[in-house]
């Protein structure tokens, strides 16, 4: 598979994992648009919301966890959660993830 993604949570290319645990990884994104840019990976390789099996809803119950933890371990309280679910969205990578913006003031959005 030539998933960039995929290739990440095989360990086939290298990043900075902040996180991981057996559905998910968090990374440092490698253009950041703001101090702390962090990206959260599900391991299973669904490339839009609308591909996900009620197993994998339930098991995205944990990114607000995740959020949680890491924003208590790495010290920013405010953040911007976004998720690009299409070409047209904005998606870059066909492959299910999550932006986590923090540590200047974003501008709105609507």
């Amino acid at each position: 598979m030539e998933c960039v993604f995929c290739k990440i949570i095989n360990n086939e290319l290298s990043s900075e994992k902040i996180y991981e645990d057996d559905d998910f990884i968090v990374i440092k994104d490698i253009k950041p648009i703001a101090p702390i840019h962090l990206l959260i990976i599900y391991k299973k390789h669904v490339e839009k919301i609308q591909e996900l099996t009620e197993d994998d809803q339930r098991r995205f119950w944990k990114i607000f966890h995740i959020i949680k933890e890491l924003s208590d371990k790495m010290g920013f309280e405010e953040y911007r959660i976004v998720q690009n679910n299409g070409k047209e969205a904005g998606q870059e990578i066909p492959h299910i993830h999550f932006h986590i913006i923090s540590g200047r003031k974003l501008k709105g959005i609507g």
